[in-house]
């Protein structure tokens, strides 16, 4: 959240804590330069506290900065605007010392005796916030856009409050507003990357959170989401480098090794995912979580014996962890002791039934009783839940059937030989001259997707096609805007290089292309570039970095487009509305998983 001093357009970069939730503190302090009266020492003396609290406040000394402030507050001339705004200023120095309920008193007493003041709103609903009364905090967020329509911190503070409540359309449209005010807004990109993944867009996510990254390259929550979204894409090189630039920044975060550990595991990575669960444990040796990690990387290493040793251990220290049951009970399958697993399952499912790992385990154990249509029923069921699980894909492989299960496919909503397959509540593409690709359909909000058109390139880009579809809708400046969105596809190595929003209402994304790459100019705020040449691996191809500032290299996956219908050569062209296509944006995010919950938790 955003507790700022500022005029309402400012915003500052969030500190700590998880993203687009944690308080930040904005001081320009303007009501240091008043002019005393002639001749009257206690407004002379007044000033010059205020001046001093200033300067403590900018220098984030807060305890200087509230004593300071009441000093200068004990001058019974000051007018009430400049008594308002000490107030706010004392308000903040006394959030940012977690004292938030001298906060409130001073941030009440602002609004009453300047109740037109956007600023003493904002800053009392992102205190409110960090008590619990979130429903209390919009209504004050609502108050200050009412009175300062541009106020960005208030339109992102208020899209995190939306977040907290679960609106998550109502924060997509808060965030996007305020990236459309001030698009070097890192934490506005960063939340509202996170409503993306959250519901199912790492495309979008990806390309948000490399945009905070841009602006904010040691960002570090940005850098641990951008690495969920690339987990989310399988693109697990990348996000192991992303979580170690976090480990940069935090050398002993153990949750982060964690991550990194488990994403090595994912990449098949195992004696890099050994050494991160191992400092882990060396770093907090009664740590159950790092214990359990160790513990499943050894078997994955044939280290039979280590194995059950560490997930003895985390079991007696956490006796009701469901997931160091699951491993245990999978390390005795491995080594042939399947009744010994079948009694740690069981107690896993008495734990926790629906955790992914534990029906994966269960699995495992059906497979080695001698019943592979059960085990699959339960490998399937584990995948689906959690598709980063690649120990269930990989059981799945071994007994002979398909990874994923579709529930059906959408009659007429094709187009050529593309289909539209339902799985669960997400929409794929397929095409039976493409068997190993799956195309994920990207949606903003409800309804269903239908497919408008796929196009190739020619000639050395001849490997990229473009598929273009309907998303659903966002919401606009006069209400509900269609969304159109394109998936640029890499034919050659089956991969997707990326969803593009291309039309919203009457807007038009822009696409320039050249012989070697293609540059997006969004509706949703920045610019990305892609390299086109056809990748030699998955993981290691990916767009290149945003275009809007010199951060980091965007870290897209897969490699690059080309698209026909709007594009032969290096021009520049804007897709017509109806005839080609379109492209579109936008939707609401609950509470993200972590990259720990994406590979093998909640």
């Amino acid at each position: 959240m955003t507790v700022s001093r500022n005029t309402p357009r400012t915003r500052g970069t969030v500190r700590s804590g998880a993203i687009a939730a944690a308080i930040v503190l904005l001081p320009q302090l303007a009501l240091a330069q008043t002019t005393p009266p002639a001749g009257s020492a206690p407004a002379v003396d007044s000033a010059v506290s205020a001046r001093q609290a200033v300067a403590a406040l900018r220098s984030d000394r807060p305890e200087d900065a509230v004593r300071l402030y009441t000093a200068a507050l004990a001058a019974e001339s000051l007018a009430n605007d400049q008594r308002a705004l000490m107030l706010i200023d004392r308000g903040v120095a006394r959030a940012r010392l977690g004292q938030s309920k001298a906060a409130l008193d001073d941030f009440n007493r602002a609004i009453q005796l300047v109740p037109e003041g956007a600023t003493a709103y904002n800053n009392r609903g992102t205190v409110l916030i960090e008590l619990g009364a979130t429903t209390e905090a919009v209504r004050d967020f609502d108050r200050a856009i009412l009175l300062a329509p541009n106020y960005a911190a208030a339109l992102s503070n208020r899209a995190a409050a939306h977040v907290r409540l679960n609106n998550l359309r109502a924060a997509l449209a808060d965030y996007s507003r305020a990236i459309g005010l001030l698009q070097n807004d890192s934490g506005a990109f960063a939340g509202r990357g996170r409503v993306h993944l959250a519901q199912n867009r790492p495309y979008a996510a990806l390309r948000d959170f490399s945009r905070a990254l841009s602006v904010s390259p040691r960002f570090g929550p940005a850098l641990r989401a951008r690495a969920e979204a690339r987990l989310a894409l399988e693109r697990y090189k990348d996000a192991i480098d992303d979580l170690g630039r976090v480990l940069d920044i935090d050398h002993d975060n153990i949750e982060v090794l964690l991550l990194r550990g488990y994403a090595a595991v994912a990449a098949r990575e195992i004696p890099t995912a050994l050494a991160d669960f191992e400092r882990a444990v060396t770093l907090d040796p009664r740590s159950n979580a790092a214990l359990e990690a160790r513990g499943f990387a050894e078997a994955k290493d044939a280290k039979y014996d280590e194995a059950l040793n560490d997930l003895s251990k985390a079991i007696e220290l956490e006796p009701r962890s469901a997931q160091a049951y699951a491993y245990r009970g999978w390390v005795y399958k491995l080594t042939g002791r399947a009744e010994l697993g079948q009694k740690d399952i069981e107690r896993a499912m008495g734990l926790e039934p629906d955790r992914p790992e534990v029906i994966w385990a269960r699995g495992e154990l059906l497979e080695a009783l001698g019943r592979p249509d059960e085990a699959i029923v339960e490998l399937r069921r584990a995948l689906e839940m959690k598709p980063m699980l690649r120990e269930a894909a990989a059981a799945l492989e071994r007994n002979g059937a398909s990874t994923i299960f579709a529930s059906h496919e959408l009659d007429d909503q094709g187009v050529g030989d593309w289909r539209i397959q339902v799985r669960g509540s997400q929409y794929f593409a397929i095409n039976s001259q493409y068997p190993r690709l799956t195309v994920p359909l990207e949606m903003m909000g409800d309804g269903q997707p239908r497919l408008l058109d796929w196009t190739q390139r020619t000639e050395a880009t001849q490997h990229i096609g473009i598929l273009r579809f309907t998303a659903g809708s966002l919401d606009g400046a006069s209400g509900p805007e269609a969304v159109e969105h394109a998936a640029v596809i890499d034919t050659k190595t089956r991969t997707v290089v990326t969803v593009e929003l291309v039309k919203q209402g009457a807007r038009e994304a822009t696409w320039t292309w050249s012989e070697t790459r293609l540059t997006v100019a969004g509706l949703d705020g920045g610019s990305e570039e892609y390299i086109l040449v056809a990748p030699v691996e998955r993981e290691v191809a990916q767009p290149r970095r945003s275009l809007d500032a010199p951060g980091p290299r965007y870290g897209g996956g897969n490699q690059v487009p080309a698209w026909a219908p709007w594009a032969q050569g290096s021009d520049t062209y804007v897709p017509p509305s109806r005839k080609t296509g379109s492209r579109s944006s936008g939707s609401s995010p609950p509470k993200p998983k972590t990259l720990f919950d994406l590979l093998f938790k909640n």
